[in-house]
């Protein structure tokens, strides 16, 4: 990693800021898993980052959210700026949050989407004018400095998901709220319930109208998400775990080993022991 210069802020371990000036290209060649939740500001620069083993080309001004477990690694990047700002659920937490915020199961926790946002020239001033009294903050330790932070922070989300909201004409439509609702579900209950069915019940729908909601939205199948939201949890476990291939089929709702893995190379078109000694 050839850095220029970092400059670290930190509140008790639990919020972070770093402003990097980078030098030249920085790769990070192995994966890492996420521990806390990650927002990355690239203000200016190119490459290729990827999440979850998908890749992310971005060109420009970028704004990635990252939760944690998630997988993350770099293939390529050239950047002149960036900031990083990393925080606990105990700092601030995005479930308590989100009836004000709504940004779950949007910028944090979306394993079903792009996880990123390109902020326009005028966006970045915005954010920008949070990350300054954000600073200013940091280096303030008068009273209620633990408030003021979350302020500054809930504002930067905010304003992120408004973002998100303008430049990718999402809508509060029903079949938004629906797909939200079940992406949450979903993420709380995909090693139990692999049933669409089940999942329908919860929502208050029936089968057919949860995937005809889908398809108006353009997205995949409420079946292939339940079926990729196991797979990745499957390569998550293969690859930053010692777990036996049995033992990650019993965790993921699977009684038998073996249907499991033909489950898993079906999706993958490599058996679980084949993927782990790939990566």
């Amino acid at each position: 990693m050839a850095i220029q210069d970092i400059s670290s802020y930190t509140y008790k371990e639990s919020f972070s800021l770093e402003i990097v000036n980078f030098d030249k290209a920085c790769v990070i060649n192995k994966p890492k898993q996420i521990e806390t939740y990650n927002i990355f500001w690239i203000q200016e620069g190119k490459g290729v980052y990827n999440i979850d083993f998908k890749g992310f080309s971005f060109n420009g001004s970028v704004l990635f959210f990252l939760s944690p477990g998630q997988v993350f690694s770099v293939t390529s990047e050239k950047i002149k700026r960036a900031y990083k700002l990393s925080f606990t659920r105990d700092f601030y937490c995005i479930q308590t949050h989100d009836k004000e915020v709504s940004c779950n199961g949007i910028l944090f926790n979306n394993v079903y989407e792009t996880p990123f946002v390109e902020p326009c020239e005028e966006d970045s001033k915005k954010l920008d004018f949070i990350l300054e009294g954000l600073k200013e903050e940091f280096e303030n330790s008068k009273t209620a400095q633990h408030d003021m932070l979350q302020t500054y922070l809930k504002q930067f989300i905010v304003y992120s998901v408004r973002v998100q909201h303008d430049h990718y004409s999402l809508k509060d439509s029903k079949e938004t709220k629906l797909f939200k609702d079940f992406s949450l579900l979903l993420e709380q209950n995909f090693r139990t319930i692999h049933s669409v069915t089940d999942y329908a019940t919860r929502l208050g729908v029936s089968p057919k109208s949860l995937t005809k909601h889908f398809q108006k939205l353009g997205a995949k199948t409420p079946s292939d998400f339940i079926k990729h939201r196991i797979i990745l949890e499957a390569k998550r476990q293969l690859i930053y775990t010692d777990y036996s291939v049995k033992h990650i089929a019993y965790d993921l709702g699977f009684n038998d080993a073996a249907y499991f893995t033909r489950f898993f190379k079906k999706l993958v078109e490599k058996s679980p022991l084949q993927f782990k000694k790939d990566h």
